[in-house]
């Protein structure tokens, strides 16, 4: 490899790493800003949560790489101008287009790890991820009963006590309203002192209380106008809570390996033809069923029989000649024929069209993977002729640059995608985006590669004050 190799290498990793490193933290930071509520106060261990963002960062690879790529391609292109080390490399007889090569193959072994990553370790990741998050969002929020204020996390009971200890354990004043009988059954139980504590295995939560009293009212069955009022003294009692679903328990995998995220290409491929024999089995039964409830006809008459079979033109006439009260029958029977089988084509559109919006994701993550693999080398066609042609290094205009040129691709991918899943557009719309960046790149490298004063602004004002003094 040539020193000059190397100098390009150095100056295009450094940001390269930066830059991913950045967007996976911006993306994280996003993520953890929208979980927030879930994550906090649940009293999770840091291994669980290390654990959840360590998947949610995994999911955020294929959407950081192409970022990084632009963001450094212009960085380093544009430190080049701009310190006049192109100039000197020209100079010396080398071409922008050898200068961008060894920035190119690496963008282009970065696209096949990107795909490979997308095909064969996302899957993985999203699992793990789908499943930690749902047992976060399941868990209860850890037992927090503070003085004076109503407790209400457990099922069935609210719980209030005056003091508690130090110790976090030591209770008094406790007030424990019990609704688990049911809206017939009231009971309030008053202690003056009492002690909290959970059970060896964690499932249950006891509470020994000391000298209260336990109120109970019923007005159930016999006892809805009687309303018997019972009161019990005690100098010790305890009650358990059942808290297991405050633990935090993982759930097994086969509820999510099922969706089209967790898939790779050979997967998704499966399940897409599998989804596709359904849904050809389902348009048949809707033609079969519709068929059968249009063309059923009672037999009421031998009028009725040959108005059936009749054209339109003598269906009328045939009608006419029925008897009133066939007649009658006749048309109420079409009528209630007709809004069923409409009733019926309604309900079939509408799992159809929810099976082909399914059908939809599972193609558009197909081509996901290889439109956000593909980006890598797309972005730095833009990105390392754009920085060459501007030539202004730094982290200022090349962040403003990167932000604009991927928003594009960003915002038209997400439109393009949206018309995919409704069936706008076939599958093949999911390229959309890569299609628009393709002709800019290209545009951008030709301008680069042949020292094109079309981004010149010295040359553009030179053309608008001769076009100024024409005039």
């Amino acid at each position: 490899m040539k020193r000059l190799d190397r100098l390009i290498l150095r100056s295009f990793i450094g940001p390269l790493a930066l830059t991913f490193t950045l967007a996976v933290l911006v993306l994280l930071m996003q993520f953890v800003w929208k979980y927030v509520d879930d994550l906090v106060g649940k009293g999770l261990e840091f291994s669980v949560i290390a654990e959840l963002l360590m998947y949610a960062s995994a999911t955020f690879v294929p959407m950081a790489l192409p970022i990084a790529v632009l963001f450094a391609s212009i960085m380093t292109m544009g430190n080049f101008g701009e310190k006049y080390e192109l100039v000197a490399m020209k100079a010396g007889g080398v071409s922008v287009r050898r200068v961008m090569m060894p920035m190119a193959l690496v963008a282009l072994l970065l696209t096949g790890m990107a795909f490979y990553f997308a095909n064969n370790v996302m899957p993985t990741a999203m699992l793990k991820y789908r499943m930690t998050l749902y047992d976060i969002t399941r868990k209860k929020p850890a037992v927090n009963i503070r003085p004076g204020e109503y407790y209400k996390e457990l099922d069935g009971y609210v719980i209030r006590v005056g003091n508690k200890g130090k110790d976090g354990r030591t209770l008094e004043d406790i007030i424990i309203y019990d609704h688990s009988r049911g809206s017939g059954e009231m009971n309030v139980i008053v202690a003056r002192s009492g002690i909290m504590q959970a059970t060896p295995d964690n499932r249950f939560l006891q509470f020994t209380l000391r000298d209260g009293y336990s109120y109970t009212e019923s007005t159930t069955g016999e006892n809805y106008q009687r309303r018997p009022f019972t009161t019990i003294g005690f100098r010790q009692q305890t009650i358990s809570f059942d808290i297991s679903s405050f633990a935090y328990n993982k759930t097994t995998e086969d509820i999510f390996k099922g969706s089209y995220q967790m898939m790779n290409i050979n997967q998704l491929d499966t399940a897409i033809l599998k989804l596709d024999s359904s849904l050809a089995k389902r348009q048949e039964q809707c033609r079969t069923e519709l068929t059968s409830a249009l063309h059923a006809w009672p037999r009421m008459s031998e009028a009725a029989d040959s108005a059936a079979a009749a054209t339109t033109d003598t269906f009328t006439a045939l009608l006419d000649s029925m008897p009133a009260a066939d007649r009658q029958r006749a048309l109420t029977y079409a009528r209630n024929a007709a809004q069923t089988a409409s009733s019926q084509a309604k309900m079939y559109a509408d799992m159809i069209e929810s099976d082909r919006e399914y059908i939809n994701r599972h193609h558009i993550e197909w081509h996901r993977k290889f439109t956000l693999s593909v980006a890598c080398l797309l972005l730095f066609l833009v990105g390392a002729p754009f920085g060459s042609i501007v030539r202004k290094g730094g982290l200022g205009l090349p962040l403003v640059a990167s932000v604009a040129f991927f928003v594009l691709y960003y915002v038209v991918g997400m439109i393009s995608e949206k018309a995919v899943r409704e069936s706008a557009l076939g599958p093949e719309g999911m390229w959309i985006s890569s299609l628009v960046m393709l002709p800019i790149g290209i545009v951008l490298t030709l301008q680069a590669t042949t020292d094109s004063s079309f981004f010149d602004s010295s040359s553009w004002g030179k053309f608008f004050r001769r076009l100024v003094g024409k005039k």
